[in-house]
C-alpha cells in the first residue's frame, strides 16, 4: 500500500507538488494521470525517496521508504529507464542490483526470461533500443518480488506486443495482492489496464476514484441520430442547453437528451428517425473534461473543416 499525507514539493517559488493526499490500494491497478508538468513523476520520486518532500509524508506499506531494511523487496521502481550503466550488459546490471539486496542468481535469470530480454541479457545496455531499455527496467524493478510495483510510463517506446505484455503484467501481480501504481500518457491503454484512477493537475488532485465512477461523473447523455430531416430535427434539437451536431450522412450526435426524449420530439412532430444510438464518454474525453484548467502549455488547435466533405454544423440553445 501507498499513503501520501499532504504532500508538497516546492522549488523556491514554484509549487511542484501542493499538499496531496492519496491511498493506492493493493489488489488494483492504480493509473496516476496528469498533464506534462502536472507533478506525476516528483510525486512518484518523493514515495521512493529520491525528492525529499518539504512538507507531508509518503509511505510504502506501512514505512518511508529509506526505513524499510530490504526496499528491493518491498517497492519496485521503474522511473528513469535510462538510468543504467550503459557499458554494463543487461545481465551484469541485474546481477550488480541483486548482489546488493542478497537476491540470489537464479531470480535474475527469473525476470531476464519473464520480461523477453534472454536474446539481449549479455549485450551492454547502453545499445538498448528504448522498447528494451523499458524491459530492463521493468526487470530491475520486479528483481525482488516486491510487494509495491511503481512504474512511470512504462509502454513508452514498446511494441503491441510489449504493451499488451505490460498489461497482462499489471493485472496480474495485482491479482496477486500487489500494490500496482503506473503512469501513461496513453488513454486508451490506461482504461484497458486500470481498476482506479488519481488524476493530478497543477499540483493537485482532481480526481481519486474508479474509472467507471470517473466517466459517470463527467459523461452528459449523448445520442447519435439518423434522420432524413436533418435540419428540422436539429432546430427541434437545439434549445435549453442542448447541444446537436449535424453530420454527413442524415447523422446527428445530440448532447443533452437521451434516446427516450429524442425518440418522444421526433413522434410528436412526426419526423422519421432510423437510428437511435447512446454514445459513452471515452477515459480520454472524460480525462481532457477534467484536466482542462490545468494544461500548463496549450498547443493551437485546427480544424479540417476546409478539407471534409461536409462542414460540422452546430446547433446551440
Amino acid at each position: 500500500m501507498i499513503e501520501a499525507t499532504n504532500l508538497a514539493k516546492r522549488y523556491g517559488a514554484t509549487v511542484a507538488v501542493g499538499g496531496v493526499s492519496f491511498t493506492v490500494e493493493p489488489g488494483l491497478v492504480t493509473g496516476f494521470l496528469g498533464p506534462n508538468g502536472a507533478g506525476k513523476s516528483t510525486t512518484m520520486r518523493m514515495i521512493v525517496g529520491l525528492d525529499k518532500p518539504t512538507a507531508g509524508t509518503a509511505t510504502v506499506n506501512g514505512k518511508k521508504y529509506a526505513d524499510h531494511r530490504d526496499p528491493l523487496h518491498q517497492v519496485g521502481a521503474l522511473l528513469d529507464a535510462k538510468a543504467v550503466h550503459t557499458s554494463r550488459s543487461a545481465y551484469n546490471h541485474l546481477l550488480a542490483l541483486a548482489a546488493t539486496a542478497n537476491i540470489p542468481t537464479s531470480r535474475v535469470n527469473e525476470v531476464i526470461d519473464m520480461t523477453g530480454l534472454a536474446a539481449v541479457a549479455k549485450k551492454k545496455a547502453g545499445g538498448f533500443s528504448l522498447g528494451m531499455g523499458q524491459r530492463l527496467g521493468i526487470a530491475s524493478a520486479l528483481l525482488g518480488d516486491p510487494q509495491t510495483l511503481i512504474l512511470d510510463e512504462p509502454v513508452n517506446g514498446l511494441d503491441p506486443e510489449g504493451v499488451l505484455w505490460v498489461r497482462n503484467l499489471a493485472k496480474h501481480l495485482a491479482g496477486q495482492g500487489k500494490t500496482v501504481f503506473l503512469s501513461s500518457h496513453l488513454m486508451s491503454e490506461m482504461a484497458l489496464t486500470a481498476d482506479r484512477l488519481i488524476v493530478i493537475g497543477r499540483g493537485q488532485i482532481i480526481a481519486d476514484a474508479p474509472i467507471a465512477e470517473i466517466l459517470a461523473g463527467t459523461q452528459q447523455a449523448k445520442v447519435r441520430v439518423r434522420t432524413p430531416e436533418v435540419t428540422k430535427l436539429s432546430q427541434l434539437m437545439g434549445n435549453n442547453g442542448v447541444r446537436v451536431e449535424c453530420h454527413e450522412n442524415e447523422t446527428l450526435e445530440v448532447t443533452g437528451l437521451d434516446s427516450r426524449q429524442i425518440a418522444a420530439a421526433a413522434l410528436e412532430n412526426r419526423v422519421l428517425v432510423y437510428e437511435l444510438t447512446p454514445l459513452t464518454t471515452s477515459l480520454e474525453e472524460a480525462y481532457f473534461n477534467l484536466t482542462k484548467d490545468s494544461v500548463e502549455y496549450h498547443s493551437q488547435e485546427f480544424s479540417d473543416d476546409a478539407s471534409a466533405p461536409a462542414a460540422v454544423k452546430e446547433y446551440q440553445g
